[in-house]
């Protein structure tokens, strides 16, 4: 591995690293405002809850669930809408996408797993700069990075979104 290599590499992990505590930063212990709300809202007055209220709230978040398409399966879809023949193909071979819906406009980190083999050397390195432009196509930040990863978790490239 080359000088130029180690040196962006080295990079990239320290912007990753930088970005996962970013991110774990929380709120400051304070809480959130949204765990009271919620709380206070299953309360009825003496004490007991609606059942008819609660089988409502619980089918609307199922059925929200259901629509929301996983963060890979959205990503996808947005390529096959609007990718390149090549994209397309490229993109066929991602498995997981983690980090998309979490934006902050600061350092935004996104990490793209796919079924290639082979690391930095392997076939995935050409396809990984495809995935990442694609990815910059769909997703859009001040300063994030991509990063794309083969089936056994070893960088295949990266790119800014």
């Amino acid at each position: 591995m080359g000088m130029k290599s180690k040196i962006v590499l080295g990079a990239v992990v320290g912007l990753v690293v930088i970005g996962a505590v970013s991110t774990n930063g929380g709120d400051g212990g304070t809480g959130s405002a949204d765990k009271g709300a919620s709380a206070s809202a299953d309360k009825q007055p003496g004490g007991a809850k609606d059942a008819g209220a609660d089988t409502a709230d619980a089918a609307d978040k199922a059925g929200q669930t259901e629509q929301k398409a996983s963060q890979a399966e959205q990503f996808k879809a947005f390529v096959q809408e609007n990718g390149t023949d090549q994209e397309k193909e490229a993109v066929s071979h991602v498995t997981k996408v983690q980090g998309a819906d979490d934006q902050n406009d600061i350092l935004d980190t996104a990490d793209v797993y796919t079924d290639f083999t082979g690391g930095i050397m392997g076939e995935g390195t050409g396809p990984a700069k495809l995935i990442a432009s694609a990815f910059a196509d769909w997703k859009q930040s001040a300063n994030g990075l991509v990063t794309v990863y083969d089936a056994d978790g070893e960088l295949l490239g990266n790119g800014q979104f």
